[in-house]
């Protein structure tokens, strides 16, 4: 408790906490976007359930690994040497989740294009996707994106229950966003496609930062701000058109 009380007073953990709250909530987007795209291809009846239980595990498995964080930043130490470069474990897992998101993204993009060649997807309508499917890929996604947050906010900081706090509100902004960022991609099947390359995007970066070849994240998600608003000026665009053929109909008929 006391260190507690002196942390309260400590201006610097003050900067920290927010600090790392920002970046926590930046960083699920990436997941929650992921959980979005894949809860939808549930039955309707079902997809609140599995983004609830895909955050819930994300929540588990971020503070999980904060009871092990000298574990965790033993996974940056080099394992083995390729082409000049020392993969560590966490290389290994943004690789191995940046290959995944790809390979996912592109399916879900053939099929978006294709819609009638069902045989290409893995996961190919409503009907054919269950429940655990979908849980099961979204826990894989979790622990990509956990290692790489949690190593990040240790770089940040060295208490704990700072990480705790920024992971506990970071989870609390998914939960929030998770039904409505769902049913907005739901309804606009061009957010969907836009929602599709960021994953490739995030993947590709995965790829690259396992590769030793880092990209700033704020390159990245000035990108996706930029495109998300110019997707919004679009159905803007097509609102009012829309709005004008309905009020030229109406004129029609009277």
């Amino acid at each position: 408790m006391q260190d507690i009380a002196l942390l309260i007073q400590d201006p610097a953990a003050w900067i920290a906490l927010v600090t790392l709250v920002a970046m926590e909530v930046v960083l699920g987007i990436d997941n929650l976007v992921f959980i979005s795209i894949l809860s939808n291809k549930l039955p309707e009846n079902q997809r609140e359930k599995a983004r609830r239980i895909g955050i819930g595990l994300a929540l588990v498995m971020r503070l999980g690994l904060l009871g092990t964080v000298a574990w965790i930043v033993k996974l940056t130490n080099p394992v083995f040497t390729l082409f000049g470069h020392g993969f560590s474990w966490k290389d290994m897992i943004l690789v191995a989740g940046g290959l995944f998101l790809v390979w996912k993204a592109t399916k879900e993009i053939h099929h978006s294009v294709d819609p009638e060649d069902r045989q290409e997807d893995i996961i190919s309508s409503a009907a054919t996707t269950t429940m655990g499917a979908a849980i099961g890929q979204i826990l894989l996604l979790d622990l990509v994106f956990s290692v790489d947050s949690i190593i990040t906010a240790v770089g940040m900081t060295e208490h704990v229950i700072i990480m705790v706090i920024a992971v506990l509100f970071a989870v609390a902004v998914m939960l929030l966003a998770a039904n409505p960022l769902g049913r907005f991609i739901e309804k606009n099947p061009t957010v969907v496609m836009l929602a599709l390359g960021f994953l490739l995007m995030i993947g590709m970066t995965l790829i690259a930062d396992g590769m030793g070849f880092h990209v700033p994240k704020g390159y990245i998600y000035a990108a996706m701000a930029f495109s998300a608003l110019v997707e919004g000026l679009n159905m803007l665009a097509r609102r009012k058109k829309r709005l004008e053929r309905e009020r030229k109909a109406q004129t029609t008929l009277h």
